[in-house]
């Protein structure tokens, strides 16, 4: 089943990411040119319907991404 991310909900404390990374990060600059809007729709035949929800697959290639180019060599370690 593949999962989907939700935006947490802000239960105990209130932090916003945009307010500790600087707007000229070079994952920011990354971001921008990232088209990840199809991703979904083009994996959908590759999963099931029954078991648990995976990794949201645009969330795992964004994660992937930053490990490339922050030279984390671990999936563990991202």
């Amino acid at each position: 089943m593949m999962g989907c991310q939700a935006a947490p909900a802000q239960l105990f404390y209130d932090f916003c990411i945009d307010d500790h990374v600087p707007a000229e990060h070079l994952l920011r600059g990354i971001d921008r040119h990232l088209e990840l809007d199809s991703v979904r729709a083009q994996l959908k035949p590759f999963y099931s319907t029954t078991g648990r929800p995976s990794i949201d697959p645009e969330l795992m290639m964004r994660m992937l991404i930053i490990g490339y180019s922050m030279g984390i060599r671990s999936e563990r370690r991202l």
